[in-house]
């Protein structure tokens, strides 16, 4: 711990409500607009790794056992996505290859680039389009309960993306409606993972920063989602955490996920889609992107 003090600022708990954590910064792509980032230097040398987060969370939010633990081995870069958090802001519909390009414009502007990509529920598709657009940026995935696709049955599919497309279109009436109150926000999305005392304030206040109606058009883009037709053609050594009691992405296609990528390890983790709130989390992502950073390491060139 005391290492990585001595390399990076942490919020001070008695000074802002929430869990200790790397501060952030906003970061202004050019073209593109301004987003948030929080970091951790990390060794000196060491290779960097870039934690992109799911749907309505936040790099804080689902990242927040792991910093400490990947801090500790690697660089840290944890952007929030776009309408998420502090992420870019857009009259723009949400897109998960304009999140993936948003990503490789902040590898590009860090220099660090190629980085071990981690990727959570949502940030599982913008992680593997990361890759396929932009494939010299990565050097490995680790996919953490997540999928090559989300709804598999068609008439489920349409479905749950008609009533995406239903809460996006009512989100947009009345000046493109950005922060919504928490309480409304709670209803549509549920409660956030919380510890006892100011993890629940820290937490209230990342899901009010936001947008929902970006953050529904994120639901729905999601939902149509499918990387079936290429996901076989990734050449980076992969590892997918699967959350076996998941309800959300079934344990199911998390598997067929690992199937499909060529040489990719399984690791399993006896939770659910939260996951990421479990004091185990942290120690567990550590494992997965250690698995990965070996084998890119004893990789021919």
């Amino acid at each position: 711990m005391v290492a990585l003090q001595t390399q990076t600022a942490w919020l001070d708990a008695d000074e802002v409500p929430g869990p200790p954590l790397p501060l952030g910064e906003r970061v202004e792509l050019p073209g593109r607009g301004t987003t948030f980032l929080r970091r951790v230097a990390g060794p000196v040398g060491a290779p960097t790794v870039l934690l992109v987060h799911g749907w309505c969370a936040s790099g804080g939010l689902n990242w927040y056992q792991a910093f400490e633990p990947l801090g500790a081995h690697f660089a840290v870069l944890a952007p929030d996505l776009r309408g998420h958090g502090r992420g870019i802001r857009t009259n723009d519909r949400f897109r998960l290859r304009d999140c993936a390009d948003d990503l490789a414009a902040i590898i590009e502007a860090e220099g660090c680039g190629p980085v071990i990509v981690v990727g959570y529920s949502m940030g599982g598709p913008i992680s593997q389009l990361l890759w396929k657009r932009h494939p010299h940026l990565v050097a490995g995935l680790v996919l953490c309960a997540t999928g090559a696709e989300f709804v598999t049955g068609h008439p489920e599919r349409r479905a749950f993306a008609a009533s995406m497309m239903l809460a996006a279109g009512g989100l947009r009436v009345g000046s493109m409606v950005g922060h919504v109150p928490h309480a409304i926000g709670r209803r549509i999305f549920g409660h956030a993972p919380t510890r006892p005392g100011s993890m629940t304030t820290w937490a209230r206040e990342e899901f009010r920063r936001h947008d929902l109606r970006l953050v529904a058009e994120a639901g729905r883009a999601v939902s149509t989602f499918s990387s079936r037709r290429w996901i076989g053609r990734i050449d980076v050594p992969t590892t997918v955490v699967v959350t076996t009691r998941d309800r959300a992405v079934s344990p199911d296609a998390q598997h067929r996920l690992a199937l499909a990528i060529p040489g990719a390890r399984i690791q399993r983790m006896d939770d659910t889609h939260l996951a990421c709130a479990s004091p185990d989390f942290g120690r567990r992502i550590l494992r997965a992107v250690q698995d990965v950073d070996d084998r890119t390491v004893a990789a021919p060139a």
